[in-house]
């Protein structure tokens, strides 16, 4: 009886998750269309995706940052906090190493610095968090906080010069200097320091930091609008990215973090984040640094739409292993 009920909490997990998923992935597909209707009816052009593009990654995410942070602190979840530190940064590290190995062409190839970020980087905010409360609740939303720090410091660090093709020693200056690593820093600080800023900075910053996901999904539309969206699906290419991105870098580090004796709600909240699409980010930075951005937003598409059966069936593998 007790493993029938066990077996039956199980399903029910694996259920709710797999509906979760599907609705935000839903939610976000809505509003990619009204960027590409927008682009089609030529309300955005080129340059003004490029714009709202540069408004997003300057403004509107470093205040999201902040604003992630900003919660009541808890000595009982530094521990946790650090664990979810240490994973993310492992995380990161083993799927940039991958995606060495794995992402290999012709050093004047310009798609590879796409394909290798399209591979390393997740949407871990705005499909990882409401997955993360979904299922695991305000603990694992807390957790999935140390993710996006570490994503965020990989992203404009790491990431940046990737897209940029810089790595001198100027440039990794002016990457750790970029808004959203300094909103991390004083998002961090103020977290430990127990500084909840007054409600007249508080709601304004939300406020703007709420237009971060419409933004990004409406850029996003706009970028698809100029691809032909049905010969994604004739590539073969993108569904070797999507396979290292969405199931083989979730499942080898969900192997290896097995080993380890950590709380099981971090486990699975860093393995979530992992299993994400890839970060609507690609889609910003390819229009920044003048990459081609339409193959980023094909990269993207074709991610968040398999992310409907990948993030489950990474889930199911957890909930069989852990």
């Amino acid at each position: 009886m007790d493993c029938t009920f066990i077996d039956i909490m199980k399903v029910g997990l694996d259920m709710a998750l797999a509906i979760t998923a599907f609705n935000q992935i839903v939610i976000m597909f809505f509003i990619i269309l009204v960027g590409v209707i927008c682009y089609k009816t030529k309300l955005i052009d080129r340059e003004s995706n490029k714009r709202l593009a540069d408004l997003v990654l300057m403004l509107v995410n470093p205040l999201v940052i902040i604003i992630s942070y900003q919660r009541e602190f808890k000595a009982s979840l530094l521990s946790g906090l650090l664990i979810s530190l240490i994973l993310a940064l492992i995380t990161h590290i083993v799927a940039i190493l991958i995606s060495l190995v794995t992402v290999r062409g012709k050093m004047h190839n310009s798609d590879l610095p796409i394909e290798r970020f399209a591979v390393i980087y997740s949407n871990c905010a705005f499909i990882g968090i409401p997955l993360v409360f979904g299922i695991l609740g305000s603990e694992g939303v807390f957790y999935l906080t140390a993710y996006m720090t570490v994503f965020n410091l990989a992203v404009w660090t790491h990431g940046m010069i990737t897209m940029s093709g810089k790595n001198d020693r100027k440039s990794i200056i002016k990457a750790l200097l970029s808004p959203s690593v300094l909103a991390t820093v004083l998002g961090f600080v103020l977290f430990m320091c127990r500084i909840i800023l007054p409600e007249v900075l508080n709601k304004p910053i939300t406020y703007i930091g709420n237009m971060n996901t419409p933004l990004a999904m409406l850029v996003a539309g706009a970028t698809i609008a100029q691809t032909n969206v049905l010969k994604i699906f004739t590539k073969v290419r993108v569904y070797y990215i999507a396979f290292l991105k969405l199931l083989l870098i979730p499942v080898i580090m969900l192997l290896f973090y097995r080993i380890f004796h950590m709380p099981e709600i971090v486990l699975l909240t860093t393995v979530l984040a992992c299993a994400c699409p890839t970060a609507a980010t690609i889609n910003l930075f390819s229009i920044r640094f003048e990459k081609n951005y339409l193959y980023a937003s094909e990269l993207f598409t074709i991610t968040t739409i398999l992310s409907i059966m990948t993030i489950p069936l990474v889930m199911i593998i957890a909930n069989m292993i852990v």
